[in-house]
């Protein structure tokens, strides 16, 4: 009994004395590592690998990396500036799951709530099965419901797929919609193409699969439904607006346009060539019809502007003053909900990114528990909760044959030395 103070002290020196856990946000940027990334970009700009980019790295919500390199118009002489706006794609995804999320926690959504409530078309879809070289044409065994969207495993692709490109195609989507996603040159509003698309079969059963396809396009139509207004006024007026995010839009306006980055492609060799016209080239993002809100890939912005948004999610829901979700909605975005379909054991799908659930799941330095995604024209992002980091790289090339996506993420994270 008598040796328990004894005891008690060594433990309470120990204690003392240990190590502090790191904390998010602790990691340390070594500067000089950090500025390996000019070398990289600028290689890529003089072997005419991409035309031009833009990179930004946010440390604990200020920027420690912000490089311009290269062209925005190569052709016409104009130099890449940081406020240079750029197609997203597929980063739209992540800002309409915020907005589906937001009228989650206001009890407009549910996520359990079948599609079928906002989009009755959707109350009885089917799945395209191949059976041999024959495709058998079968009832889905259950509705979709909201949560599938926001995962991508509704089994809804983006038609491009023979079994059902042909059928699509028909419909003005899959093939006829450039490379399946694009829709910003449609004289209608989502909602009307989404009720289309319930007609034609999808690529797998409900929760069976993570398949990549029109599932984010249909959420925006439920925004719509759900909140009474258009997707762009909610975005708008609800995260655009408040987060500050000036140079994000649908459809750019006119006095932007001359900030647009022309859209480059990866040809022979290699060696960059100037994208086609319409869409599968420079899109109608500036003279297109303005109608067709496309919750998926519909949006344009800059670095700036998006790294905001990644804040925003970073810091549990909110940005300075302004609040657009609770940490625990951004706790669920932000983990897997997808189990072992996309990727697993390596990496996962929450309701709005992909999550790196192994050390490098990604193919590159990736902590577990970083998110992200990119976009079709090039882009790519990353969150690291660890180490308070996001990191944006902005490019429009399409189709992009290079590494640099892959190589900007590792080059980021080589600098955390601590």
């Amino acid at each position: 009994m008598r040796r328990l103070p004894l005891i008690a002290a060594l433990v309470l020196l120990v204690v003392a004395t240990a190590p502090a856990a790191q904390q998010p946000g602790d990691a340390q940027i070594d500067q000089q590592r950090l500025s390996r990334l000019d070398g990289m970009l600028q290689q890529y700009v003089d072997e005419n690998r991409i035309a031009g980019a833009v990179a930004l790295v946010l440390k604990d919500g200020k920027p420690v990396y912000e490089r311009a390199v290269g062209w925005r118009d190569k052709d016409g002489g104009a130099r890449m500036t940081p406020d240079s706006v750029f197609r997203i794609a597929s980063q739209t995804k992540a800002i309409t799951s915020v907005a589906a999320l937001m009228l989650v926690e206001e009890g407009k959504i549910g996520l359990t709530d079948p599609v079928s409530r906002y989009i009755p078309a959707y109350a009885k879809t089917s799945v395209a099965v191949k059976k041999g070289t024959a495709v058998a044409i079968v009832p889905a065994k259950r509705e979709i419901t909201i949560t599938d969207l926001l995962t991508h495993t509704a089994g809804i692709s983006y038609g491009t797929d023979s079994a059902v490109a042909k059928q699509y195609e028909a419909r003005g989507l899959g093939p006829a919609a450039g490379f399946g996603w694009y829709t910003a040159d449609k004289d209608e509003p989502v909602c009307q193409t989404m009720e289309r698309l319930a007609s034609l079969p999808f690529a797998a059963q409900p929760g069976e699969e993570w398949v990549y396809g029109y599932n984010t396009d249909i959420l925006g139509c439920i925004v719509e439904r759900a909140s009474g207004v258009s997707l762009d006024e909610f975005f708008r007026a609800r995260i655009l607006g408040p987060l500050g995010m000036t140079d994000t839009h649908f459809f750019l306006p006119a006095e932007k346009k001359e900030r647009l980055v022309t859209v480059y492609a990866s040809g022979p060799g290699g060696a960059i060539v100037r994208a086609p016209d319409g869409p599968r080239g420079q899109g109608h993002y500036v003279e297109g019809p303005r109608k067709n809100y496309a919750g998926g890939a519909g949006l344009v912005s800059t670095a700036r502007d998006y790294a905001r948004f990644l804040e925003m999610v970073r810091n549990g829901g909110a940005l300075g003053n302004v609040r657009l979700l609770s940490p625990r909605t951004v706790a669920l975005m932000t983990h897997n909900q997808s189990g072992l379909l996309h990727n697993g054991p390596r990496l996962g799908w929450s309701l709005a990114f992909e999550t790196t659930e192994l050390v490098g799941g990604n193919g590159g330095l990736d902590p577990v528990g970083a998110y992200g995604w990119g976009g079709a024209y090039g882009s790519v992002y990353r969150v690291d909760p660890s180490g308070g980091l996001v990191m944006v790289l902005m490019l429009n090339q399409i189709p992009n044959a290079t590494d640099i996506r892959s190589k900007f993420q590792t080059l980021v994270h080589q600098a955390v030395v601590q």
